[in-house]
């Protein structure tokens, strides 16, 4: 596991309509390694439901960052990520379609477009 010397991210309010669209804001741009689609990421990120701000989920509330194949996430980090570059900080905004799917579909997020911040920790 890598060590961010960052801290957990506060998620800036988007301005405007909920996006139909994948968004993405870099925060800060990285200056290692750049993310490629069939990469392995190692990531802290938190996740926020992007109409109440409430928090779903954090690397950072667990103390430790995740390693995934980007193949295996969302498709709005699937599309989202690739592009990026180690020691950089980015947020998604991926509506249901990017995310978990439409409402009932199975999942506790269907529905609901979420914002994410990213920070990219290694690639492999």
């Amino acid at each position: 596991m890598t060590d961010s010397p960052r801290t957990k991210p506060e998620v800036e309010f988007y301005e405007g309509p909920e996006p139909s669209d994948l968004v993405i804001i870099d925060i800060e741009e990285g200056t290692g390694a750049e993310a490629q689609a069939g990469s392995t990421v190692d990531v802290h990120y938190l996740g926020v439901d992007f109409e109440s701000g409430e928090e779903f989920d954090s690397s950072w509330s667990r103390g430790q960052s995740i390693n995934f194949p980007l193949a295996s996430l969302i498709k709005g980090w699937q599309e989202g990520i690739p592009g990026m570059k180690v020691g950089g900080r980015r947020q998604l905004i991926a509506p249901p379609h990017l995310a978990y799917g439409p409402a009932g579909g199975g999942h506790r997020l269907s529905g609901r477009t979420l914002t994410f911040v990213i920070d990219l920790l290694g690639v492999k």
